[in-house]
């Protein structure tokens, strides 16, 4: 104990010095949890930052550039700091404090260092003197425009715009808004059309005015330097890329894909290529890799392949959207110059077929056709998973979602196409098998007739139903690549639910949680519901994205990460609830927002959309837009989009007004005054290209649509779904399975329904005992609540199954390892295998002896604290076999390891995704050797974390195994 004090007392020595040579920073959603807010030295052990925070509810930790040094309040859980209070800092990772502020004001943050035995933080609001009223920034212009909307709660907003050159080739703008800002600053802004960029004339200053924002915020993202605290000590990366926000300075993945599918890519392929390049790596130098990654034929020499950025459980394969970069690379393929395309087409198609095969070994579920993986981009599991999944990520890996296997039909059919055309017509053939039949299983195991959507997301093992859970990226992603046939797609349109704002990237909407995927808007979702609308033809979705987008930008004077979706508001301050508050975090100039607003003039109003050889015209305009924002005109052109060398204006022709709804179909074409098809190649354009298009009578198309409304405030009201059941209980008798069902839900009645290996076997039971009189002894069982008024389903409960399974711990004699078993400790009440998992270590328990023929899912207890659950890139990958008597195997695959939670209690140890193994009665060996994780990748080499700076990590602690009857 002694020695144990003595190490903190040293550690805690450094503290001031720290501070000083590591530059400590106040870090947290009010700051993109960046290093702008340096905590300067005072002297006397004393460092403070003055900082504008604006109302909410803000996240923060106290930590370094590189994140190597990080204090909180309490190691164990969140703290919300009261202003002038102390609090003991803890010099160790853990969960954020919170700092709630109601209005915005400057914050001084003190760390106290004088005491290094108890380094002390304090909060403190400053006084600040009230500014002087604003001068109105648009007085004296005589090109003015405003745009009014009605708020949730009968009031009005409105947005205002002038310009002071209205009649110049390259116009600038003032814009000012009544709404509360996000973040704190003046109500109004100024920008500029820019040059080499596209710029519009609609007869619509305001529209007008919000184009050139969005190429203005386009070029702020543009950057020859990106950064991340996490990697390269938080130092520049030269790169000229894309960065991701005002308050994101890095290139995530998908964020990047969705942001260039969307028309970042139409407007500089360069730029995109440079950032999709900057998402690939191969692997770290000298670096063994398991013969199960290089003997499938998906390695390749180098490994290049896409990256999976941090997060869920230390990244892939618990997530596997990474296949996103094929939505830009589709993209980029066809806007890059012949000789820029050529060199990037063959290095998409080894980096892909690389990601495709080695995904297709770790994440794909041969059963249902599908793969596994968190939902694209709903990143936060809390947000849009059950309660319990961040205390059981397997789970999750498990689990099947629609957006990311809409993900993986996109890299598979784009492979398949970049295969042919570089003469390997047999991959080709492969890719597109692999793709056809992903189709007819996303088709067969993720639509539910009843809801008339697809599900969402499947439970995990031992479940695996797919959930009345749903998104609307899925949603569109599906009817735009076609996995969605028309009538799939018009049903989709018709039944996803629309707030009075717009749709919500989820529904139902999760109970008791803050505002930030759950019970959010994301622009960029709804750039592509508003693709999925046109293409299918729905007026009224279209015309609700339109309204969602272009009211967004308006009011905030950007285009925001996302908005509460019921209010529209960038922050909903609740004060009776303050832990529900949010958007959590909210970036202005988010990347895929600015795509997605961009996309919608472009592609959707101006109707032009890239193919592999030139370029398709087919605007969606409708009625509504056109009497509404296009009233004063007869015409409204695009001028000088710039393509391939060649630069385009397009003018549309606008019938007379309509009080009907509807559409206008294209009546005809001209180019350069001679008529023209609605595709146009390329070779059959010149330098300069005038394109006129004629719009014709109004097509009706879908009007079909569903309304939503609610108090933003109401924390159980009718947009919600209930909390998931528990059950308590599980007994096994004679043929019968009794469960005990606790309940989950709240605020409305709810019912029940009960699932047995995925399939639901009873339905509208209420809380207390169930009795499955048909039931057999390897059955697993999973419940689900309903509020009866609403219908609207929670997720299912945690699974729990009939036969108890054959554990084996590590201490049994039967393990066989090249490491000694550790005693038990502070955090494991067993002994356990610590931090196993080096390329060379062995684990094997052999004289397993099976007494029952039938499937078994073979599992390995561990516990993984390389990193915290929603951080870093060591999740545990590893490749498990099962051996008969004879040596032979008779199963083999990856297991996942994801991180585990840590308590300051014994912790407990979780179980890895399952390996089926179909056995019969006899004896067995259980093998586990080394895979990969992201950890692996030299883009990682800098990473600041475990699996980085210090090599890779594939290490966690082994409690022992389990083979659990399942069939």
């Amino acid at each position: 104990m002694k020695r144990r004090l003595a190490a903190t007392a040293a550690l805690l020595a450094c503290l001031s010095a720290a501070a000083q040579e590591r530059e400590l920073y106040i870090r947290g959603g009010f700051n993109g949890w960046g290093t702008d807010n340096l905590l300067a030295p005072k002297g006397k052990g004393i460092y403070e930052a003055d900082i504008l925070v604006s109302p909410g509810n803000h996240a923060f930790k106290v930590g370094s550039r590189d994140w190597g040094d990080e204090w909180v309040a309490d190691a164990n859980q969140s703290v919300t700091v009261a202003p002038g209070t102390s609090y003991r800092l803890e010099t160790q990772p853990g969960p954020e404090d919170y700092l709630f502020v109601r209005q915005t004001g400057t914050y001084r943050f003190t760390v106290d260092a004088s005491n290094p035995a108890a380094p002390l933080l304090r909060v403190a609001r400053l006084e600040t003197p009230q500014a002087a009223a604003a001068a109105d920034p648009h007085a004296g212009r005589r090109a003015t425009a405003s745009l009014q909307w009605p708020t949730w709660d009968g009031r009005q907003e409105t947005a205002r715009f002038s310009s002071p050159d209205v009649d110049s080739e390259l116009r600038r703008y003032t814009h000012s808004t009544t709404m509360n800002l996000r973040d704190p600053g003046p109500q109004h802004s100024e920008y500029a059309e820019q040059s080499g960029l596209p710029r519009i004339r609609t007869g619509n200053l305001a529209f007008d005015a919000l184009f050139a924002l969005a190429g203005a915020e386009m070029r702020l993202d543009s950057v020859s330097q990106i950064r991340d605290g996490n990697y390269n000590g938080g130092a520049a990366i030269a790169c000229e890329c894309f960065a991701t926000g005002e308050k994101w300075h890095y290139v995530w993945t998908r964020d990047l894909s969705y942001a260039a599918d969307l028309g970042l890519a139409l407007l500089d392929p360069q730029r995109v290529r440079n950032s999709l390049d900057f998402k690939l790596s191969g692997w770290r130098k000298g670096l063994p890799i398991a013969p199960q990654v290089a003997g499938k034929g998906g390695a390749g020499e180098d490994g290049l392949q896409i990256v999976q950025d941090t997060g869920s459980g230390g990244s892939w394969p618990v997530s596997t959207d990474r296949v996103t970069w094929a939505f830009a690379a589709e993209e980029t393929l066809r806007t890059l110059a012949a000789s820029e395309r050529a060199p990037f087409a063959k290095r998409a198609l080894r980096a892909l077929s690389n990601t495709i095969e080695n995904d297709r070994i770790a994440a794909f579920d041969r059963e249902t056709g599908l793969y596994m993986g968190e939902q694209s981009f709903l990143d936060w599991r809390d947000q849009s998973y059950a309660a319990w999944i961040p205390n059981d990520l397997a789970s999750m890996s498990s689990a099947k979602a629609l957006s990311t296997n809409v993900g993986h039909y996109q890299a598979l059919n784009l492979a398949a196409r970049l295969a042919r055309e570089h003469g390997d017509p047999a991959r080709a053939r492969r890719y597109e098998a692999w793709a056809a039949s992903l189709k007819r299983a996303i088709n067969a195991q993720l639509w539910l007739p009843d809801a008339g959507m697809y599900s969402s997301l499947t439970a995990g093992h031992f479940d695996g139903a797919p959930m009345h859970k749903f998104d609307w990226l899925g949603q569109a992603l599906a009817i735009i690549t076609g996995i969605a046939d028309d009538e799939r797609a018009r049903s989709i349109l018709a039944r996803y639910p629309h707030g009075p704002m717009g749709a919500p990237v989820i529904w139902p909407q999760q109970p008791d949680m803050p505002v930030y995927h759950n019970r959010a808007l994301w622009p960029f979702v709804t750039g592509y519901g508003l693709r999925a609308a046109a293409q299918a033809g729905n007026v009224a979705v279209a015309d609700a994205a339109y309204e969602s987008l272009v009211r967004g930008a308006a009011l905030n004077m950007s285009n925001m990460e996302n908005l509460e979706w019921l209010s529209g508001q960038p922050l909903l301050l609740d004060e009776r609830n303050p832990s529900l508050i949010g958007p959590v975090i909210n970036s202005r100039r988010q990347l895929w927002s600015v795509g997605a607003y961009l996309g919608m003039v472009i592609e959707n109003v101006f109707g032009v959309s890239v193919t592999d050889d030139g370029i398709r015209l087919q605007p969606f305009v409708t009625a509504r837009l056109r009497r509404e924002m296009f009233g004063a005109a007869d015409d409204i052109t695009l001028h000088d989009l710039r393509l391939h060398g060649k630069r385009i204006d397009v003018r549309l022709r606008l019938p007379a007004a309509s009080r009907d709804d509807g559409y206008y179909a294209v009546e005809r074409v001209l180019v350069d005054g001679k008529p023209a098809g609605r595709t146009i190649r390329l070779d059959r354009l010149g330098a300069r290209n005038d394109i006129e298009i004629v719009l014709g009578k109004l097509v009706p198309g879908q009007q079909d649509i569903r309304r939503v409304n609610d108090d933003p405030y109401a924390p159980h009201g009718a947009t919600f779904g209930p909390r998931e059941p528990v059950i308590a209980a599980l007994q096994y008798r004679a043929g019968a399975a009794t469960l005990a069902i606790a309940p989950g839900g709240a605020g409305q009645d709810v019912v029940y329904s009960v699932y047995r290996d995925g399939k639901r076997v009873a339905d509208g039971l209420s809380a207390g005992a169930w009795t499955d009189r048909t039931a057999s002894a390897t059955a697993c069982y999973a419940v689900e609540a309903r509020f009866a008024a609403t219908g609207n389903r929670s997720h299912h409960s945690i699974p729990r199954c009939v036969d108890a399974g054959i554990e084996i711990p590590v201490t049994d004699p039967r393990t066989v390892s090249n490491l000694e078993p550790s005693p038990p400790n502070a955090r494991f009440a067993a002994p356990h295998l610590a931090a196993w998992g080096q390329p060379g270590d062995r684990f094997a328990v052999e004289r397993i002896d099976v007494a029952a023929p039938g499937t078994y899912q073979v599992q390995v207890r561990y516990h993984n604290a390389a990193n915290q659950v929603n951080l870093g890139i060591s999740g545990g990958v590893k490749w498990l076999a099962v051996k008969d008597a004879a040596g032979r195997t008779v199963a083999e695959g990856v297991v996942q390891l994801p991180h585990a939670p840590l308590s300051k209690a014994a912790t407990p140890s979780v179980y890895s995704t399952p390996l089926a193994a179909r056995l019969n009665a006899g004896r067995y060996r259980i093998e586990m050797s080394d895979f990969y994780n992201m950890s692996y990748l030299e883009s990682n080499s800098t990473f600041s974390a475990a699996g980085g700076l210090t090599g890779p990590s594939n290490r966690f602690d082994i409690h022992g195994v389990r083979l659990l009857r399942v069939r």
